[in-house]
């Protein structure tokens, strides 16, 4: 089960490889996320020190009065991966056009984790082709169902 899932990525990018990822949380963020608390568009994946983290996502109290007065929903997290996968996610980061996104929170079992994919921007007239290909397979669907 999803608990968020950025939609707009895979509009807007062509993915190109994936990675499942743990998270550092705190506590009360990964109920947050259980609760659907969660935002990913524009969050991003960078590599410093040979470390994985995320920025621009955000995620909201899952109770606001019990959440410190100085928690940031935008912080900085750390992404678990292997070190072959950061390594990986570092060198195809450099190449040209490519950058890492974060596609989707779920749980498993206890656990968060975090689908994190190495994608690349599509351009204009490929949005135009995603755009026609769904709606002539709506109204294909709705043809069928009438």
């Amino acid at each position: 089960m999803n608990h968020a899932e950025n939609r707009k990525a895979k509009f807007d990018y062509e993915v190109v490889d994936e990675f499942e990822a743990g998270l550092e949380l705190f506590g009360f963020e990964a109920k947050a996320i259980k609760a659907g608390k969660a935002n990913l568009v524009g969050a991003f994946v960078v590599v410093r020190g040979g470390e994985a983290y995320t920025l621009g996502m955000q995620i909201d109290p899952y109770q606001v009065k019990n959440t410190p007065d100085d928690y940031d929903p935008l912080r900085t997290r750390k992404i678990l991966l292997k070190k072959n996968e950061i390594e990986e996610i570092s060198k195809r980061t450099e190449d040209k056009g490519l950058t890492s996104i974060i596609i989707s929170l779920y749980s498993k079992g206890p656990r968060i984790k975090a689908r994190v994919a190495i994608v690349k921007g599509k351009k204009s007239f490929d949005k135009r082709e995603a755009i026609k290909k769904r709606d002539l397979d709506r109204a294909e669907k709705r043809s069928f169902d009438n």
